[in-house]
């Protein structure tokens, strides 16, 4: 009697790269936003021996979802330090509003 083939959990791309970046929508709807705010605040930084990972999927950080609601906030015009602030509170279902400066 055969033996089953041994499982793989973590392939690696064919090319042997990295994995591509998650593409951004066309335009940023209010449902993205709420997604991104969710992204960037699951998979925030921890510090760990071997240095900083994602809290959510330990892996190196920023990991990809981490980088792709950075992004698409960042299309929303909020400023990197506003991003940071979310991560900051903690609070996935927050609803950021757009930067305006000196509005």
């Amino acid at each position: 009697m055969s033996r089953p083939a041994p499982v793989t959990l973590a392939r690696q791309p064919a090319d042997g790269g990295a994995l591509r970046e998650i593409p951004l929508p066309p335009y940023v709807t209010v449902e993205d936003v709420q997604f991104a705010v969710r992204a960037v605040v699951v998979h925030a930084p921890r510090t760990w021996s071997g240095g900083t990972i994602c809290r959510n999927d330990a892996s190196p950080h920023p990991c990809r979802l981490h980088r792709w609601g950075r992004r698409v906030l960042g299309l929303r015009g909020l400023p990197p330090a506003e991003i940071d602030a979310l991560v900051e509170r903690g609070d996935p279902t927050a609803d950021p509003r757009p930067y305006r400066p000196g509005a």
